[in-house]
């Protein structure tokens, strides 16, 4: 059907959240949306879509009495629609005042994808206009920020992720983030599922982790930093966690705090940037794949999700590894939201999104859209014209000999790269499983290939030879 006839199978309730000829959406008052949207066996596309607005926004599945001509200016409004996709304006007067992402989600992906007149509801591109950037934090310590601190640019910072995931002592912990530091490695992370485990007390971790650290940092002359995961069962508990690696006598910079972001929630996540503006907010999306999977018709995208982080004030969010590792991922996908967090200006799969916070016609904005474009650190002094960057961070089943592949495809190396078995499942063990990151690193920055260079450095000889034979 074409739109006119489409319009025509509308009822009155579905017709209150429509309008095809909506005057320039993009005018700020809206944020803009685009749902893959497959409608259930008694609705059209359009119809489908209408219903999709009006319980994302103001309404229910009737007409209700108790609208008042107010409130229906809060509709959200379905205004363009193809054979797949439609594009849902939702007033941004909608939302909580305070910056609160935990309610927009509660529209746009709550009680809507649990709608019995659809098939299939995906999130697939979200448009933020200035006005409400304005009242979200987004990232205060970044990856610049942390590049100041390691003295590390122009390469990705190398990290990993300590393995086997759970079963080590506090002890045992500590001496493998050692290892990986003094075989050269920038970056230690709690992996996702690390607590306060009765093998492994997270006071005693913390401590040992202190002491390894400033071992592994005499020993090398770099400073090195530690994720530690601080999720926990309640706010009160996370900030205790907080504030013991606070007290534990780390240098400022040395440690980030990680937040499972989905499972502990979003409030967690902007708790953390609220509290600790000075530390680098690790958010790491556990559980995505229920909602990001491209098999799965109902949730929202991979990008959908790292852009939130970034309106969250998440300083990194892990993207995938587009392909190239052990997780599901594509280039499109995976790239396109890494490039989407990072840039003052980037496009989506639908949108263009420009995270300034003032018009994009003013010339200062302009030049920090070319000169981020161009690797440059932007927003040092002026933080009000825009948001700053969220960092990519790329794990699952990447080693030393899939770096560059990697950086290929990612085509910049602004992330930082965690690979747990990767480093520690190299033959000579986690040291040399550093060593041979590192080897494979200076190999992409000398523009070496790293075969040849393996023939002068060993533990990347051997670490060629073992995923070569791992991969067969």
């Amino acid at each position: 059907m074409t739109s006119k006839e489409l319009l025509k199978t509308l009822n009155a309730h579905q017709l209150a959240y429509v309008d095809l000829e909506l005057k320039n959406p993009a005018n700020g008052e809206y944020m803009l949306t685009v749902f893959k949207l497959t409608p259930g066996s008694k609705l059209n596309m359009l119809q489908a879509a209408c219903e999709v607005a009006a319980e994302s926004s103001t309404g229910t599945n009737f007409m209700v009495i108790t609208e008042t001509p107010f409130s229906r200016e809060m509709n959200a409004l379905v205004y363009d629609i193809d054979k797949e996709h439609v594009w849902i304006a939702y007033p941004t007067r909608l939302f909580d005042r305070v910056g609160n992402v935990q309610n927009i989600l509660t529209y746009v992906i709550g009680n809507v994808l649990g709608m019995k007149e659809v098939s299939g509801l995906k999130l697939m591109d979200v448009w933020f206009p200035p006005a409400m950037l304005e009242q979200y934090d987004g990232p205060s310590y970044t990856i610049d920020d942390m590049r100041r601190y390691l003295d590390v640019y122009d390469r990705p910072i190398l990290g990993t992720i300590v393995k086997p995931k759970m079963g080590l002592t506090s002890a045992e912990y500590a001496e493998v983030a050692y290892d990986f530091w003094v075989g050269g490695g920038d970056f230690v992370k709690n992996d996702e599922p690390q607590a306060n485990q009765d093998f492994c007390p997270y006071d005693k971790m913390v401590r040992h982790v202190k002491a390894a650290m400033n071992k592994a940092v005499k020993e090398t002359g770099r400073k090195k930093v530690h994720s530690f995961n601080v999720s926990a069962a309640d706010f009160d508990t996370m900030l205790e966690r907080c504030e013991l690696v606070r007290n534990a006598g780390f240098e400022l910079g040395s440690y980030a705090f990680l937040i499972d972001g989905i499972t502990a929630g979003w409030t967690a996540v902007q708790t953390l940037r609220r509290r600790y503006p000075d530390v680098f907010i690790h958010y790491h999306r556990a559980s995505h794949g229920a909602y990001t999977r491209p098999e799965n018709p109902f949730g929202f995208s991979v990008l959908v999700l790292s852009k939130f982080a970034r309106l969250a004030g998440a300083s990194g969010i892990h993207t995938g590894t587009a392909g190239v590792g052990k997780m599901k991922g594509s280039p499109e996908e995976d790239i396109t939201a890494a490039n989407g967090i990072l840039r003052m200006k980037s496009q989506g799969h639908f949108f263009e999104q420009s995270w300034a916070s003032i018009t994009e016609r003013d010339g200062d904005i302009a030049n920090l859209i070319k000169q981020d474009n161009n690797g440059k650190e932007i927003l040092i002094d002026d933080e009000w014209r825009g948001m700053k960057k969220c960092c990519p961070i790329i794990s699952g089943g990447l080693n030393p000999t899939l770096l560059k592949p990697f950086i290929g495809v990612m085509g910049h190396t602004e992330f930082i790269t965690t690979m747990g078995a990767g480093c520690h499942a190299h033959p000579k063990g986690t040291r040399a499983g550093a060593t041979a990151l590192v080897q494979a690193c200076e190999a992409y920055t000398k523009g070496i290939d790293i075969r040849e260079y393996a023939k002068k450095h060993k533990e990347l000889a051997e670490a060629i030879v073992f995923f070569g034979k791992a991969k067969k």
